[in-house]
């Protein structure tokens, strides 16, 4: 159940982390909102994922899904750029991620 937790927690901060672009400085309500509520809510479930899982684990993966999730976000919503070494940057998070699932017993 941990892996689920962490997993909502990394999708919450792809969330809050692009609600951030629509807040415009948090002087827009709903944005702001959305964007403050998916903040607590990413917290606590990593909170609740760190339980059980290592903390080092945790955070990790926690930051690597929001990364790759808004750097992903952010080339189809902002037309960022879509190089191929960004994309494999990209990957190369994901590899990352991957590996300290396989590593971490939980």
């Amino acid at each position: 159940m941990a892996w689920l937790w962490l997993t909502l927690a990394g999708v919450l901060e792809i969330v809050w982390a692009v609600g951030l672009k629509y807040t415009d400085g948090f002087s827009r309500l709903v944005p702001s909102a959305i964007t403050v509520a998916a903040m607590i809510a990413s917290v606590y479930f990593l909170a609740l994922a760190v339980r059980t899982i290592p903390i080092g684990t945790g955070y990790a993966v926690w930051t690597g899904i929001g990364a790759v999730g808004v750097a992903i976000l952010g080339m189809i919503l902002f037309d960022e750029p879509r190089t191929l070494l960004r994309i494999g940057s990209i990957l190369l998070i994901v590899a990352g991620i991957a590996g300290l699932k396989l590593v971490t017993p939980a």
